[in-house]
């Protein structure tokens, strides 16, 4: 038994990466988010620790509708609530197992030895056990599963369904998209440096990266880093953001001198590229939230750009910011982010289909709202990261349906979807995530 003194180098787990994967996932599955539960663990861990346990909780929560058909196979019992973290080693082991370059022996080792470092002595050769056995029946236990479809895309029921209906001609391609690993992409600041100086900058660092078709500030490295690594990321030349979200400020064109409203804008990202792409319009960021303003904030400071920041709720303006007219409302809505599961794995896990038509009625509310503070001949992009048409082409239908002063502008790109009043990305690759845009004129 390890000693659990002062003295000991594992106290109850500490610095140890599976425990930490295996504590956030737990917390997962119990409704947190995997970033908030992985930030508490960040803590007790060194970087390279962290950055393993990173990893594996990350794959466990993209892949967890397989491994969970796996550990049903290979449990006799469910385990007590009590034992989540046990439940969730095993997880981690099998994850480790089917999808990591770790050594066989290592990952069911170290695993297993971890519930010792738990206190769970009692747990050490069940995981042991468990892991050893699918080691041996791996190919037919994978047999048995991989048909069924939770296992087989490793999403819920709910959710297969409801992208077979939206997208019946491209619904296995953008489950299987949503398996992969998510692009790391940069957006240059072009206002500061062209695409090309930028990418000679990467080159003479050792860094490689591709442009993304037909979205001037894009570029994907070949390999992740991290970001205050990236040259003259501190100074605001470059920024981390996916290809899709790019989109919008491409979509909307800000003009020199126009009144803009980001209507719901943490973390900023967007309101950021709205000002790479005019530096000297006027932006009033607003956001719901306090805490994620204050991101906003903190990627203005980076940037070397003003915006009026402004804490209020979209879908009820009341203040300085609701008596002004705007020439341009960018509203990135609320929405179930299953767009962006690849880089947020856990939302497969704690996303419900409940949830979807409650966000809808939300979505409706603010696009009513901030409407009338857009001036005539001024437009609205209305923004998602979903691939459900519950929240995209079906709420601007009915939104154009409501108002007799709407005129959708047909909008088009390589490879997107384009419907009846918006433009549709989808996930079936890793060069971008799922978005939809919906250009709205005032007429």
């Amino acid at each position: 038994m390890v000693s659990r003194g002062a003295g000991s180098p594992h106290p109850r787990g500490k610095s140890n990466p599976r425990i930490a994967a295996a504590r956030a996932l737990a917390q997962v599955l119990r409704g947190a988010s995997l970033t908030d539960a992985l930030a508490i663990q960040r803590k007790n861990l060194k970087f390279a620790d962290f950055a393993l346990a990173g990893e594996l909780a990350y794959g466990s929560c993209r892949w967890h509708y397989r491994l969970q058909a796996l550990l049903q196979l290979l449990q006799h019992k469910p385990f007590k609530p009590g034992d989540a973290d046990i439940q969730a080693l095993v997880l981690i082991g099998l994850y480790q197992l089917l999808f990591t370059r770790i050594p066989e022996h290592a990952a069911v080792a170290e695993t297993a030895g971890a519930a010792r470092m738990l206190g769970k002595q009692w747990a050490v050769a069940v995981i042991n056990g468990m892991l050893r056995r699918f080691q041996r029946e791996q190919e037919s236990m994978l047999d048995q599963i991989i048909n069924q479809p939770e296992a087989r895309y490793s999403q819920p029921q709910w959710f297969i369904a409801s992208i077979r209906q939206s997208w019946p001609a491209q619904w296995q391609q953008v489950l299987e998209g949503l398996l992969l690993r998510p692009a790391f992409t940069l957006r240059v600041n072009l206002s500061r440096i062209s695409l090309q100086q930028y990418v000679t900058k990467l080159a003479d660092s050792g860094i490689t990266s591709r442009p993304v078709r037909d979205i001037p500030s894009a570029l994907i490295l070949d390999s992740p880093m991290p970001v205050e690594s990236l040259p003259g990321f501190v100074d605001g030349l470059v920024s981390v953001q996916d290809a899709g979200a790019q989109l919008a400020a491409w979509l909307l064109d800000p003009q020199p001198g126009m009144r803009i409203l980001d209507a719901c804008a943490a973390p900023g990202g967007k309101t950021g590229h709205l000002l790479e792409r005019a530096p000297n319009i006027r932006v009033t960021a607003l956001d719901v939230d306090a805490g994620r303003l204050q991101k906003v904030a903190d990627n203005m400071q980076r940037l070397g750009y003003n915006a009026n920041l402004q804490q209020g709720d979209a879908s009820s303006p009341t203040g300085e910011w609701a008596e002004q007219a705007y020439d341009q409302i960018l509203l990135d809505v609320p929405c179930s982010a299953t767009g962006v599961m690849r880089r947020h794995p856990d939302i497969r896990l704690l996303r419900r289909q409940s949830d979807i038509g409650e966000l809808a009625k939300r979505q409706k509310l603010i696009m009513d709202a901030v409407w009338p503070l857009l001036k005539s001949g001024g437009k609205m992009l209305y923004a998602t990261c979903s691939i459900l048409e519950q929240e995209n082409e079906r709420q601007v239908k009915a939104f154009v349906n409501r108002h007799n002063d709407v005129k959708a502008h047909e909008l088009e790109y390589a490879g997107a979807i384009t419907c009846a009043h918006g433009l549709q990305v989808l996930p079936k690759d890793n060069s971008m995530d799922g978005f939809y845009y919906a250009l709205l004129e005032k007429k």
